[in-house]
């Protein structure tokens, strides 16, 4: 059983090498089946292929009550592909919060979202600041409560690629990190389990104070751009999962977000000049 907050989920697998990555990047969060006497949000499985397959070149896949959202990877890709499968199910499974495609940090009870698409920099953004001050509440996925500004954690491992794992080992030497995913779809990814502060907190809500739109850019030190609140409310659709599927409670909650916190576009390559204009935004709120 994986207890991770506001979900649990029975996760079974076959493949040594993604039992070892759960207990490692979970820790005490992995419970013995015997020992969960609680709720089960989701089942998900990783197992192998069938057939001639299964003996000549195993591959792992992913399952859901039946349902298989990915081609096979190969099994050492595994760790990697539970991770992905985890998003996939609260992302197209989940309803009773707007779910938005974001890195979600916050200093106390003030959180900042940041919404943007794969290879802006937000994870080794996230992983940087979740260890220079700010508590992580989440590396994928904001989970706003309907016509609110209360964002509840989902704090499950940092997810990093290609020469940002480089970086996040010389950065963090004695955090616990998985083994590198080689060649997947998105490159190599590995994934760095959180700082003790931000698990210790993980059913602790925050209210979104502001939203950042990072671009990491080796060219620029920072770059600031204030959005105004049509195009913020614009950014947040675009990383939004499920807000047309929530109908009204999910446009209007897009909208408040967008009316009450202060939106801007970064571009950087410098990460504590970075921590410091964003330790300002919460600060003046």
């Amino acid at each position: 059983m994986l207890s991770c907050a506001p979900y649990t989920f029975e996760v079974s697998t076959e493949f040594t090498n993604v039992a070892e990555f759960l207990r490692t990047l979970y820790g005490s969060r992995l419970i013995e089946p015997a020992h969960y006497h609680g709720f089960i949000d989701y089942k998900v499985s990783l197992s192998n292929t069938t057939g001639m397959r299964a003996l000549v070149k195993p591959q792992a896949r992913f399952l859901f009550e039946g349902i298989e959202p990915f081609k096979p990877f190969s099994v050492q890709q595994g760790h990697a592909l539970i991770e992905w499968g985890l998003n996939w199910v609260v992302s197209s499974q989940e309803f009773s919060y707007v779910i938005i495609h974001a890195t979600v940090l916050a200093k106390g009870d003030k959180a900042i979202v940041c919404p943007a698409l794969s290879g802006s920099g937000k994870s080794t953004l996230a992983a940087y600041l979740s260890r220079n001050g700010w508590r992580l509440l989440s590396d994928e996925m904001a989970l706003i409560s309907p016509n609110s500004s209360t964002v509840t954690p989902f704090v499950r491992p940092i997810c990093l690629k290609n020469h940002s794992i480089d970086l996040a080992k010389r950065w963090f030497p004695d955090a616990f990190f998985s083994k590198v995913a080689v060649n997947t779809h998105k490159g190599d990814v590995i994934h760095l389990r959180p700082d003790p502060h931000s698990i210790e907190h993980s059913t602790t809500p925050a209210q979104v104070v502001g939203v950042i739109f990072p671009k990491y850019n080796q060219d620029t030190f920072l770059d600031v751009y204030k959005i105004d609140k049509a195009g913020c409310f614009q950014g947040l659709t675009q990383n939004a999962f499920n807000y047309g599927i929530l109908g009204k409670d999910g446009v209007s909650s897009l909208i408040n977000i967008a009316e009450t916190s202060q939106c801007f576009e970064i571009h950087y390559n410098d990460m504590a000049e970075v921590n410091r204009f964003l330790s300002e935004v919460v600060a003046s709120e």
